[in-house]
């Protein structure tokens, strides 16, 4: 057990000595950290990267979230009602697969075992949906 002083490690919140025992590997761990913010301190320093975009005035929102134009979100939506329209055109069987695979992210695999059907069944008829739906979106073009 190694004795530590809490006010090191949290100066805000304990504005008095507050020594306590803790386990070794707490001990070492705690001081890892403290090593590793001062590895970045020392690296911010080095490199002069005192700057920040996140001012509150959302510039660094507005470079990581793209809003979308009016055509666009306009583009999308029709793109995706027509995706709907040709999985419903599908045969139930592979529009359910295609549904699972692609939407809810199932592996083959899993689909197969949850079907109870070899997997090359699946691949051969989720291939053949695709191939389905491109010639329905073929002719919404």
């Amino acid at each position: 057990m190694v004795k530590i002083n809490l006010r090191d490690y949290y100066p805000d919140f304990y504005t008095t000595d507050c020594i306590i025992a803790v386990p070794d590997e707490v001990a070492a761990l705690m001081d890892s950290y403290e090593h590793a913010e001062a590895a970045y301190y020392l690296r911010r320093y080095r490199h002069k990267s005192y700057y920040s975009l996140d001012r509150g005035d959302g510039i660094e929102r507005d470079i990581l979230f793209v809003s979308l134009s009016p055509c666009e979100i306009y583009e999308c939506k029709v793109t995706g009602e027509q995706i709907h329209a040709a999985i419903a055109a599908l045969p139930d069987k592979q529009a359910k697969r295609i549904y699972a695979h692609y939407f809810l992210g199932m592996s083959k695999s899993a689909i197969a075992k949850a079907e109870g059907v070899n997997k090359s069944q699946i691949s051969r008829s989720i291939n053949k949906a695709l191939k389905n739906m491109e010639a329905v979106l073929k002719n919404f073009i």
